[in-house]
């Protein structure tokens, strides 16, 4: 077992848990910076992989990372680099696809980085995770969520909360701040972030005393029967489990339906694509409030404008940027590009201060 890095705070200090409700459309800005390996790489550079899903299911989520990671790179080089080695990123696009994700790792593998960084589902990291271990390389994942992943897998890191935490702050929130008693339980059976946020928030909102009204997997469901039988449940509130592809779809059925009811869900839920018109209340824990005016978050939000000449689509652009600033600190202490040692001081991390929040 690896000693994974954790959140050394209560859920709700480093959790923003987010009510939207937009009037009018946003659009995903696209960039053509999404490529941020340099040219001319020698021996004084530090060689860092990155994985993320540029297209498919998990771009929503994994392009705003990369970006993120992509504005660090480019802040720590500008400042010296890591004791005067310039961080070469090296970014493979794993296209939301679980082999494309482990060939990616065993790319980068092959091009000797000294760590890797990335992906933001943990079914993805599931794919890439052993092969890192296997050959002993370093592996942040910026946003996968699952607390068994570090134990799974040697050398793997966490720069984000747990599953367990969100979802049993998401409870906290429903049942003791907003009085809601009764809960519709959708889930994506096929996600592993899924399940687990299902089974966390089921069994914590369960000991507050909530009820789950109805259960039900969304996979392969006919939305209209969906919809139906969740009209027909009468409950207070909808939590609902899955990727922000999935999630979309299932939403846009629910209020074509005429279901008002306020829909609940994890950090996936943080995309562009949920804040438009029509998408009614929803409200969903994510890893930080990107706040210009915040002491914590202002100056990363002010620099990604700069640099994209956009706001950060979502939290996850914080968390890519935090895993690259957390290496590079474990990389500037042990002193040495090599991945043992890295492994090494990554476990001592203590009191980073991350735009997400303190690690440990």
């Amino acid at each position: 077992m690896s000693s994974d890095i954790c959140r050394m705070a209560s859920a709700f200090a480093f959790i923003a848990l987010l009510e939207i409700c937009i009037i009018g459309s946003m659009a995903l800005a696209q960039t053509d910076r999404d490529q941020f390996a340099m040219e001319g790489a020698s021996e004084q550079t530090v060689k860092i992989g990155a994985i993320y899903n540029q297209v498919g299911s998990q771009s929503p989520l994994d392009l705003p990372s990369a970006r993120g990671a992509g504005l660090a790179v480019d802040e720590i080089n500008r400042l010296g680099g890591i004791d005067g080695k310039e961080i070469e990123l090296i970014l493979c696009d794993g296209k939301s696809d679980t082999a494309n994700v482990g060939e990616c790792a065993k790319a980068l593998i092959a091009e000797n980085v000294s760590a890797i960084i990335g992906l933001s589902d943990t079914d993805m990291v599931l794919a890439a995770g052993p092969i890192t271990s296997a050959a002993g390389i370093p592996f942040v994942t910026s946003g996968a969520t699952s607390p068994r992943l570090a134990e799974e897998n040697e050398g793997l890191f966490l720069a984000c909360f747990g599953d367990n935490v969100q979802a049993r702050a998401g409870a906290e929130y429903a049942f003791n701040e907003m009085g809601i008693k009764t809960c519709s339980l959708l889930v994506d059976g096929d996600m592993e972030f899924a399940r687990l946020l299902a089974y966390y928030f089921k069994e914590r909102y369960a000991d507050l005393g909530g009820e789950i009204i109805m259960e039900a997997f969304i996979n392969d469901s006919d939305q209209a029967i969906l919809s139906q039988e969740v009209s027909d449940a009468h409950s207070e509130m909808i939590y609902l489990a899955a990727g922000p592809e999935e999630a979309k779809a299932v939403i846009e059925a629910l209020r074509k339906a005429d279901i008002d009811s306020p829909i609940f869900g994890g950090d996936s839920l943080d995309s562009l694509d949920l804040r438009r018109d029509g998408m009614g209340r929803i409200i969903f824990s994510t890893h930080a409030l990107l706040d210009e005016n915040s002491s914590r978050t202002g100056e990363f939000v002010r620099a990604y404008k700069s640099e994209y000449g956009y706001p950060p689509e979502n939290a996850f652009s914080a968390l890519g940027y935090d895993a690259v600033k957390l290496l590079a600190e474990a990389i500037d202490r042990a002193g040495s590009s090599d991945p043992e040692a890295i492994f090494q001081a990554l476990g001592n991390t203590s009191g980073f201060s991350g735009v997400t929040g303190d690690i440990s």
